[in-house]
């Protein structure tokens, strides 16, 4: 037996249609586009649904904006003119405060004015006799040689020392800068003809003067130890100031050596020194008032204590004096 298939062969038709032409045409305007599956009209709808909530919530932001934008704008600015009224009120008040203050410090009077009282005849006797008796006693002293007459050796040797180099590294106290020959001239004549009482012309400025009173302040304090104090009397705490500084440079002194239980006070107002000198003599201590050239003059009460120097200026002296202060 042979192998040949079992199968019968089948015949070929005679007009082959080939595979494209069997297959439908689908392409055609008879056909139609199937409908989209359900899960994707949901998805949209959801998307819409979300995208007009979103432009809703846009809409009511972009109005609140607006709204606050024109809330911010309106009180700001209101609020911005009242506070700018409050502050030109509060600065025209300061202003007008201001001015009425200069006036009422203009018409303070700083300095007071003295008092001038008419002296009855009685006063002006018993000044009289009491000048006379000054004047008599002056002549008496001088022949006597007054109350240095027996330190008269002691004073002339110290004036002509003081003359000599300067020593700045001496004792607080003593005397640190070089006396011309006039000022120990004036000075010798202030001890021993004067009694240490009397007015000296000045040097022409406060720190020749303090140089002066360095010298007597040297001197005293050999003499009487720590039983006198100095009481220096200027009108104004300028003048004061150049006192204190320039005795402080001749005298090598401190601060602490300026002051009411010190060596030196200085006084502005005569009342308060003469007050200061009766209490010194009530304690047996001897006070030294040195008047500054500025003042118009000397007080009477002060004539009483044993020892005062005044400075009297000259003219031009006391034309730069005007300028100055």
């Amino acid at each position: 037996m042979s192998d040949a298939p079992l199968t019968p062969a089948v015949p070929e038709p005679d007009n082959p249609v080939s595979a494209e032409t069997a297959m439908p045409d689908v392409t055609g305007s008879d056909a139609t586009v199937p409908e989209p599956p359900a899960w994707q009209e949901l998805a949209l709808q959801e998307l819409r649904q979300r995208r007009g909530e979103l432009e809703r919530e846009i809409a009511e932001l972009e109005a609140r904006r607006e709204a606050i934008t024109k809330e911010i704008a309106s009180s700001y600015a209101g609020q911005a003119d009242a506070v700018a009224r409050r502050l030109k009120g509060f600065q025209d008040y300061l202003v007008g405060a201001l001015q009425d203050l200069a006036v009422a410090a203009e018409q303070i009077e700083l300095v007071p004015q003295p008092v001038l009282v008419q002296p009855s005849p009685i006063d002006a006797a018993a000044r009289e006799q009491a000048a006379a008796a000054a004047a008599e006693a002056m002549p008496a002293a001088a022949a006597t040689g007054g109350p240095f007459s027996g330190d008269a050796e002691l004073i002339r040797s110290r004036l002509a020392a003081f003359q000599g180099q300067p020593d700045f590294y001496a004792e607080p106290w003593s005397l640190r800068r070089t006396l011309e020959a006039p000022g120990a001239a004036a000075l010798e004549s202030w001890f021993l003809e004067q009694g240490g009482r009397g007015a000296q012309p000045s040097g022409g400025s406060r720190s020749r003067n303090g140089l002066l009173t360095a010298a007597v302040i040297a001197i005293l304090g050999e003499l009487y130890g720590e039983r006198f104090q100095t009481l220096v009397l200027a009108s104004q705490p300028e003048r004061l100031g150049e006192w204190r500084r320039s005795l402080q440079d001749c005298l090598g002194l401190s601060r602490e050596d300026f002051g009411p239980s010190s060596g030196i006070v200085l006084f502005e107002r005569p009342e308060a020194l003469i007050e200061r000198a009766d209490r010194l003599e009530e304690r047996g201590e001897l006070p030294f008032i040195v008047i500054d050239a500025a003042e118009p003059g000397v007080e009477i009460p002060i004539l009483q204590f044993p020892l005062w120097l005044a400075f009297a200026p000259a003219p031009e002296e006391l034309m730069r004096e005007e300028e100055v202060y």
